[in-house]
Order: structure tokens, then C-alpha cells, then sequence
């Protein structure tokens, strides 16, 4: 994964999550129709993307931690 495709999930994952909170209470407020499927799908992208950014720091980390020097 480059560096450019790593922080523009990264940046996607952090700011989806407030956006749903926001979606959440929107949708309990005004009833919107399939409003909880929408936030269950968003969320449930969200978390996807959040364990591709743990998972590609993982392996950026183990790649780069032999080239270091102590």
C-alpha cells in the first residue's frame, strides 16, 4: 500500500466516525427511511477501513523496523 492510498484511508476512517454519530442521531431524530441500514452499512465500512490502516501500519512497521539504526 503507498503512502498516499494509507493516509487517504486513514483520513476517510477518522472522519467518518463523528459523521455517523451525527447520521445516528439524525435519523432517530427525523425517522429517515432505512436510515439504520445506512448507518449500519456506513459503519460497518468504517470499521473496514479502520483494520486496513491497522494492518497496513503493522506491515509498514515491520517492514521498516530491520532498516533502522540503534
Amino acid at each position: 500500500m503507498t503512502n498516499q492510498q494509507y493516509d487517504t484511508l486513514k483520513t476517510i476512517a477518522l472522519i467518518i466516525t463523528p459523521v455517523l454519530a451525527f447520521l445516528a442521531s439524525c435519523v432517530t431524530i427525523w425517522g429517515i427511511p432505512y436510515g439504520e441500514q445506512i448507518v449500519a452499512t456506513l459503519t460497518a465500512l468504517d470499521t473496514l477501513f479502520g483494520a486496513l490502516v491497522i494492518a497496513a501500519n503493522k506491515q509498514y512497521k515491520e517492514k521498516n523496523s530491520g532498516s533502522e539504526s540503534h
